[in-house]
């Protein structure tokens, strides 16, 4: 999550058919531009340099994916759960020429929005399809089950994961769709407690091999709202190097592995459809301009 810069009356904007407001706006702190929903900054995109992540939990991503594959630079196949601006597509064709990547996005609105003000690189082979997240899984190309490198889980209506993308029947379709090495990054957003998360790392973890989860320190202690990511994967995560990746630089975060993911989830019960709930909506001062 972000913070965007106040709004302007010029800026692009379209209502989406949830009844929300999405926005385009120049970005206030670096160069660029915010995706901004219902108030809620949702992405951030560099035109110029898509390799330039500017929002934490996108850097965090960004870092896991570089490990992915048999060097930093190989084609990925790879699938996305909501995108937003699309800015880990756009990162992936940067860093990642070849790959074939498609993108599930409920929102017409919003793609025409982004496609027309920030519009994808040329010669990228980013697929978008129209629909629901979960159902769209089931529309994929039937080459793709078991074989993805990556599946991206960061869907939000408005402030708020929906809550039939948060259950353990999710996270096992996810599974088939990825290769044995494949890896799941989910975008977790929750608060003081972390209730939400607890469950959503128990949720991962009962389908998943290996699991880390990587968090501003502040964030991971619960004594804040924030976003943690939830790396997961069938094989051996590729994750030696992050803690010290994670503690330089402008974004440093915390890596939880083996027996810390254990304690965490300790005691939190497994999301199924029947009993799964959005996440939390964050308090309303969090993206104050």
């Amino acid at each position: 999550m972000g913070r965007a810069r106040g709004r302007d009356a010029e800026n692009p904007r379209v209502r989406l058919d949830h009844g929300g407001l999405a926005e385009i706006a120049p970005s206030e702190f670096t160069s660029g531009f915010e995706l901004i929903v219902d108030g809620t900054p949702q992405s951030h995109v560099d035109l110029d340099d898509p390799t330039h992540l500017h929002f934490e939990y996108i850097v965090r991503m960004g870092a896991v994916i570089d490990q992915l594959g048999s060097t930093a630079s190989a084609p990925l196949s790879a699938v996305h759960l909501g995108a937003g601006a699309l800015t880990l597509p756009r990162y992936i064709a940067a860093t990642r020429p070849g790959s074939r990547q498609q993108v599930i996005e409920w929102e017409a609105p919003l793609v025409e929005l982004v496609r027309e003000h920030l519009p994808l690189p040329r010669g990228a082979a980013i697929r978008i399809r129209i629909g629901d997240a979960r159902e769209g899984l089931h529309r994929l190309p039937p080459a793709l089950r078991g074989n993805c490198d990556l599946v991206v889980s960061d869907v939000f209506s408005g402030a708020q994961t929906p809550a039939h993308l948060t259950s353990v029947e999710l996270y096992r379709e996810i599974g088939e769709l990825l290769a044995p090495a494949g890896v799941l990054l989910v975008n977790v957003a929750d608060g003081p407690g972390l209730a939400f998360a607890r469950r959503q790392v128990a949720t991962v973890s009962s389908v998943f091999a290996d699991v880390a989860v990587l968090a501003d320190t502040q964030v991971l202690k619960g004594r804040r709202f924030g976003n943690l990511v939830v790396a997961a994967s069938a094989s051996p995560l590729p994750a030696d190097w992050l803690p010290r990746v994670l503690a330089a630089g402008p974004h440093p975060a915390k890596i939880a592995r083996g027996e810390e993911v254990a304690a965490f989830a300790r005691g939190a019960a497994i999301v199924t459809d029947a009993d799964a709930v959005a996440s939390p909506r964050p308090d309303a001062n969090l993206f104050l301009r």
